[in-house]
């Protein structure tokens, strides 16, 4: 730092500090700064925030890493953190008009919690079962939040590519995009190998897995031990633990993606005469979409009729209905599901039993 005199007069300051070097630290508390989380959230009429999304149709899925990280730097405090975190969810359960297609990939904060208090903890002392009381502390279940831990270890460009330890919720969602480009949104987004990453804060063993995983938390593990590297070893939504249907991401996707290609893919429909003939090619147009998923994997059955079925006749569409405008379409999907778990009987016997 130089000092000048910048006085009118020429005179030396009152207050000017001693000849020296001075190191500038931060004070060493920064009380929470509402007005961060305020504009993340933002304001849906001004399209600023996480509320501006909503007028964003094209958006699939939203994170926001770096509140992880006013977070760590005690900007925000964690009360902040899980408003944030309720508007990001709250946005992709509440799509209107038209179908909920949105996911927040969300981050586990570094925190321990107390009885009374919570106290931030560096990333890599960051231990399972910590994650698992702020989880229940926070108490958000839904199908259209997933949940990452731990934080990755990746080379930072703006230090000489000195590692650092960042969230993984933006990795994810670029494996999310990968297996969707590759695969098929029907593909859970699991047992794939995050790009980049050099090490992970916290290691989890199989039986810290086991806690983890049937809460809906997401582990990234090391699996060096059998050659595999780095892999995300979940694929759950935050939806309660006991809802079976909605309990993996690539279900919950794959349904909002066949929700939203009907719904645009059906927008020839309006102002056409609602008659059997109207009835007949929305189902054509339905089921051979509905088909093609099939033929590709993402639906269960051994033909189309087991795999799917589209209804669209007098049954749904009655006078009173015809008369208000309306179109009803009845659709019925059987998703593939991960194999979360391989089952091996194995035997043994004695020769000539």
């Amino acid at each position: 730092i130089v000092v000048n005199n910048i006085s009118v007069s020429g005179q030396a300051l009152s207050r000017r500090p001693a000849n020296g070097s001075f190191e500038i630290a931060p004070p060493p508390h920064i009380s929470p700064v509402e007005r961060i989380t305020r504009d993340i959230q933002g304001v849906r009429d001004d399209r600023k925030g996480i509320q501006g999304l909503f007028e964003v149709d094209e958006v699939a899925m939203i994170a926001c890493p770096d509140l992880m990280r006013v977070y760590q730097n005690g900007l925000v405090d964690l009360d902040q953190v899980h408003g944030v975190m309720e508007a990001m969810v709250s946005l992709c359960e509440n799509s209107f008009p038209g179908p909920a297609y949105r996911m927040a990939v969300l981050d586990a904060p570094p925190v321990k919690m107390g009885k009374n208090d919570d106290q931030a903890v560096p990333p890599e002392e960051q231990k399972p079962q910590y994650v698992a009381q702020w989880l229940s502390a926070f108490n958000r279940r839904s199908m259209f939040g997933a949940l990452y831990y731990p934080w990755i270890q990746v080379a930072n460009p703006r230090n000489g590519g000195r590692p650092i330890l960042v969230p993984p919720c933006g990795h994810m969602m670029g494996i999310w995009c990968r297996t969707d480009e590759s695969r098929g949104v029907f593909k859970a987004p699991a047992n794939e190998t995050p790009r980049g990453v050099l090490g992970l804060a916290y290691e989890t063993n199989m039986r810290e897995q086991e806690l983890l995983n049937p809460l809906g938390i997401n582990c990234i593990r090391n699996f060096a031990n059998y050659n595999r590297g780095y892999k995300v070893w979940g694929a759950r939504t935050l939806v309660e633990p006991d809802n079976i249907q909605w309990r993996y991401i690539s279900v919950r996707r794959l349904l909002s993606y066949i929700e939203k290609s009907i719904e645009i893919g059906t927008q020839w429909v309006v102002f056409e005469p609602n008659d059997m003939d109207l009835w007949e090619r929305v189902k054509r147009t339905v089921g051979s979409f509905l088909e093609r998923l099939w033929r590709e994997g993402a639906l269960f059955g051994g033909s189309a009729a087991e795999a799917f079925y589209v209804k669209c006749d007098g049954e749904l569409n009655t006078p009173d209905t015809m008369m208000m405008g309306r179109l009803y379409v009845e659709i019925g999907v059987c998703p593939v599901r991960p194999a979360e778990f391989v089952i091996f009987r194995i035997s043994q016997w004695a020769p000539n039993q």
